[in-house]
């Protein structure tokens, strides 16, 4: 009796790691070997990209919050304490936007949170 290679299975493996190496340069893009180790090598630093994407995000909204705070005369981190003790509930992302679109109403919750009354 014939030995079974099972080769409809294994050529479906090769080609979807193939697949997803299109694009690459050279031999990552041919050879299922190197291949392969690039397309793992990519979904990891995709995996850890996603992670540093969120954190740069929020640096930049930061930032762009701290400068909005600034032209006002006020620093960032005394802005946020204040923003929390008159319970005022937007997040980093919301004020970014809010500096850079509609400084006028940025302006004016400066304004409510140094004077609360």
């Amino acid at each position: 009796m014939t030995r079974a290679s099972n080769t409809p299975a294994t050529r479906r493996r090769r080609k979807k790691i193939i697949k997803q190496a299109k694009g690459y340069f050279g031999s990552k893009r041919k050879l299922f070997r190197t291949a392969q180790e690039q397309v793992n090598r990519s979904l990891v630093y995709a995996y850890r990209d996603r992670k540093v994407e969120k954190r740069r995000k929020r640096q930049d909204w930061i930032r762009r919050i701290n400068i909005a705070c600034r032209k006002q005369g006020l620093k960032y981190s005394r802005f946020m304490r204040l923003k929390f003790l008159a319970q005022i509930k937007l997040d980093r992302k919301q004020l970014s936007e809010m500096a850079i679109h509609q400084p006028q109403h940025f302006e004016a919750l400066i304004n409510k949170v140094q004077n609360p009354w």
